[in-house]
């Protein structure tokens, strides 16, 4: 008897595996961090070897934790850090390179040049996208030109090119299945989401071969079964989906007009706008939600560089905390940040701005400013990024959103979660499971293996942790908002100096 799905979930600053019920519960957990490059100012980069080896580990490691055997599981769903690339040899199976981090913003210069050849525009009518050093195109290309020997062997159809899921999936089934699904597709700057294609036109601008890119396939489809020899038998794989759709789902956002927002190492917020794409005029990206049985649920996009990533550093760097925990405790201490404003900008700015050049800056500091203003400051810029993409969704929706659907491992802070309330003037609601990432890939890995029946049956086990309301003066928030917006300005003001 089946009685679990297996989620992979390969986030940015680790993995972890989780085993679900039918009932959507957790039944066992395993999570490793992986290292973390910086070879040079901007430039991130991981370890696809680690990445792979890790996930093996804790999937290993949550199936013994569950007492569980392979055969019990019905199926395996990935979900993943989207935009990073991997580029890699299909004969040897080696990486030509480190993978290239959605973070890093090597290429930024190179995007630049292009928008002022006027790509910019056509790019984004074609892929819903910005064009941004976010996304994978010139991660690809920059490896093919940088790397010795790699654009040959790219020509001579040796090279093989994924996002996170893609490698994973690559590594599971011992190279025989390369393929994506619709949402990675959508974030790699080369996918036509109106037409559910690769470009041509795209892939001659960066130089691409096509044979390089995987298969396309839907986010809920059997695609293949793990090598035996992973797990003791072989398991479907029959899911994937990028992080922030496959939160979106696991949030069950299935109705146009509802909107998530996940707080990770960055911050991300989507509505789903149904069948059919929303352009922004905001700053905002179109990319595809999900697709199901080749119809495709189509999302507007913020994304935010650094949320939770803002709590790392006050730990690693500045050891203002010793956990994540400590900032809900000493934030809470005091009554506000006494005037400190902290923008991290340290890769630049996401949504609605798209600075790539923009750097982290601290303001309003007095001599009375103490640790628990400061971590209070780094809370508030989370709340105030999100806020900052959930004004341009209401600009370019026409809608009066009232209520938003929050996870991830900030999302557990209760003051944070009642800072986005005020900001934002809205009603804020956090499940029962905030690991809705990891969810998200389950409901759709076990929709295709029929460990649930539908859309209606995966509802039934909806479960609510906590809402908050907005309780700040007007006054106060208007006041606390246009100083944001200075602060945004101080961060700008950096990358002309």
């Amino acid at each position: 008897m089946k009685k679990y799905i297996m989620a992979l979930d390969a986030g940015t600053t680790s993995n972890r595996c989780i085993l679900f019920d039918k009932n959507g519960n957790i039944c066992s957990v395993s999570q490793r961090e992986f290292t973390q490059m910086y070879p040079h100012s901007g430039w991130v980069e991981h370890d696809p070897y680690e990445i792979f080896n890790i996930m093996l580990g804790v999937a290993r490691d949550a199936i013994l934790k569950a007492g569980a055997q392979a055969e019990e599981i019905a199926a395996v769903g990935i979900t993943n850090q989207r935009e990073t690339t991997v580029v890699w040899d299909k004969n040897t199976a080696q990486p030509v390179y480190n993978a290239i981090v959605w973070q890093c913003r090597r290429t930024a210069e190179y995007c630049q040049r292009l928008e002022q050849w006027g790509w910019g525009e056509k790019i984004q009518k074609k892929t819903g996208l910005k064009l941004d050093a976010y996304f994978s195109a010139t991660k690809i290309k920059w490896i093919l030109d940088h790397v010795e020997g790699a654009r040959e062997k790219a020509e001579r159809g040796e090279l093989l090119f994924g996002t996170i899921e893609t490698w994973l999936i690559w590594k599971l089934t011992k190279g025989r299945i390369h393929i994506t699904d619709y949402t990675n597709a959508s974030r790699t700057m080369l996918y036509n989401i109106f037409e559910c294609r690769w470009d041509q036109e795209l892939l001659d601008l960066f130089q691409i071969p096509v044979s390089m890119l995987p298969e396309v396939k839907n986010s809920s489809e059997i695609y293949g079964c793990t090598a035996p020899e992973f797990f003791g038998s072989e398991i479907r794989i029959a899911g994937a989906a990028g992080d922030q759709q496959a939160a979106l789902f696991g949030q069950q956002c299935f109705q146009p007009g509802m909107v998530k927002c996940t707080y990770g190492t960055g911050g991300f917020l989507l509505m789903n706008t149904g069948y059919k794409p929303e352009m922004s005029s905001n700053g905002l990206v179109t990319t595809i939600g999900w697709g199901i049985k080749n119809e495709i649920t189509y999302a507007l996009e913020g994304s935010v560089m650094i949320a939770g990533a803002v709590i790392q550093w006050l730990r690693d760097e500045l050891h203002l905390i010793d956990s994540a925990a400590d900032t809900e405790y000493l934030a809470s201490k005091v009554k506000d940040t006494n005037g400190a404003y902290l923008v991290p900008a340290f890769v630049g700015l996401g949504a609605p701005y798209w600075n790539s050049y923009a750097r982290g800056v601290f303001v309003g500091l007095s001599r009375g400013v103490n640790k628990s203003h400061m971590v209070r400051a780094a809370l508030e810029s989370m709340a105030f990024q999100a806020n900052d993409v959930i004004q341009a969704m209401r600009e370019d929706t026409g809608m009066d959103m009232n209520l938003i659907r929050i996870d991830g491992g900030a999302g557990s802070n209760n003051l944070l979660a009642q800072m986005q309330a005020d900001f934002s003037n809205i009603s804020v609601v956090r499940p029962a499971c905030v690991e809705t990432t990891a969810l998200g890939a389950a409901y759709l890995a076990g929709l295709a293996a029929g460990f649930w029946d539908s859309l209606r049956d995966i509802q039934k086990h909806v479960q609510e942790n906590r809402s908050f309301y907005p309780q700040m003066d007007q006054n106060i928030r208007k006041k606390k908002l246009d100083d944001w917006k200075k602060a945004v300005k101080c961060a700008s003001y950096l990358t002309t100096l």
